[in-house]
């Protein structure tokens, strides 16, 4: 018999897969370059050169079996050290390779994250607006996901209603900055208001809260905005990290996990790792792309496109009369629709052949994501239609 739970999720699919599904399909009809498709959170930047050089070289030069051959575990030992002195260098806390393991991007070290530190029952808590596959992420351990209301002043962290939604069945808070689909990143002021009260409320429940930081847009830092360690602001925090945005790599699916050096049990988390990809199959990304990453450590692509997008479309809906919270990194805005229901604002939007995904898939109902990942000449011809669209159904 077919297990009803995976059934029963095939009548909920991601909004956001349906509706780049319409835009492809959309595109076949009218030509793709007239879609306006802010749906999908696809980079749109090529890869760097030199990672691209890394690879040719590698391909032509070095051992087929190194190269293709089975991974330890935990990931390639010298890729680890690697990944551990950058971020060592970085950030001035003391990683070590024993402190990294090597995931399938952020979603497979999420994987992990979750698996480490809740059993079945358990409780995650996770802030509003918020990417909405974490729901099957954590659900399906058997932890339950439960969502603090947003702060929609400055989509920070709503303090009052996080405090209250704490009990003792919390073992670890999930964080997501700079955040998907806000763009908005937490500022140290937050950070150290977070630590603050995860340190308290462990004290209080007699067991640690772990602070697990999904972090994969961390290199889109726009001009201004203060580059935060998450790691540096409470002992107990497990970062996730996935190299899909930052080096334009989405589909080779590479990330790890780097467990704070002053977490406790530190180490022994790192190697339980490699226990749990026993469980779910995981069993370590390709030897190829874990070598070229090493590779490359602080690379990336260029990444400046994302702020140029970004200032061009915030001073248009703010011209518009949109409410707005400018980002401060990622390639996502997040404005209030222009009127209540969302759902039905994104749907009219498609018929000016504007792709927008409704709030209530982040759990913001009343709000709108524009994933601004595509050519800045699109994003320019694109005005048209939204101020055509503004304009007949709004009056505005």
């Amino acid at each position: 018999m077919l297990v009803q739970k995976y059934k029963e999720m095939l009548s909920a699919k991601s909004v956001i897969r349906e509706l780049s599904e319409f835009a492809t399909a959309r595109g076949a009809e009218i030509g793709y370059e007239n879609v306006f498709d802010y749906s999908l959170g696809n980079p749109s930047v090529p890869v760097p050169r030199e990672l691209t050089d890394v690879m040719v070289h590698m391909l032509r030069e070095e051992d087929p079996m190194t190269l293709h051959g089975y991974s330890p575990s935990l990931g390639i030992p010298s890729v680890r050290e690697a990944i551990a002195a950058y971020l060592a260098k970085r950030t001035g806390m003391p990683y070590r390779k024993e402190h990294i393991f090597m995931a399938s991007g952020a979603a497979g070290a999420l994987a992990h994250a979750f698996r480490l530190v809740t059993q079945r029952g358990d409780e995650i808590l996770t802030f509003a607006p918020f990417f909405p596959e974490y729901h099957p992420y954590v659900d399906l351990t058997g932890a339950v996901l439960k969502v603090v209301p947003p702060d929609t002043e400055g989509f920070q962290i709503h303090f009052e209603a996080f405090e209250k939604m704490l009990s003792p069945k919390t073992m670890a808070v999930l964080i997501n900055t700079p955040n998907n689909p806000t763009g908005v990143v937490y500022s140290a002021a937050t950070l150290r208001k977070l630590a603050e009260i995860l340190k308290r409320k462990s004290e209080e429940y007699g067991h640690d809260i772990y602070l697990i930081s999904d972090e994969p847009y961390r290199e889109i830092l726009f001009t201004g905005v203060e580059d935060n360690w998450v790691s540096s602001f409470y002992d107990n925090t497990i970062m996730c990290y996935s190299y899909s945005k930052s080096l334009s790599f989405p589909g080779e699916r590479i990330g790890y996990v780097a467990v704070s050096p002053f977490c406790r049990d530190a180490e022994d988390m790192v190697q339980m790792c490699g226990q749990i990809s026993r469980g779910i199959g995981h069993n370590c990304p390709p030897s190829l792309i874990q070598l070229a990453i090493a590779k490359v450590q602080g690379k990336t692509a260029d990444l400046s496109v994302y702020e140029t997008n970004m200032n061009i479309l915030y001073k248009e809906l703010t011209a518009l009369g949109f409410t707005c919270v400018k980002p401060g990194g990622t390639f996502y805005i997040f404005p209030k629709a222009l009127e209540e229901d969302a759902k039905v604002f994104c749907k009219k939007a498609l018929q000016y052949d504007l792709v927008l995904v409704p709030g209530d898939t982040f759990g913001c109902p009343g709000y709108f994501r524009m994933a601004y990942c595509i050519d800045t000449k699109k994003v320019e011809r694109s005005l048209q239609a939204l101020r055509k669209f503004v304009k007949t159904e709004y009056g505005a």
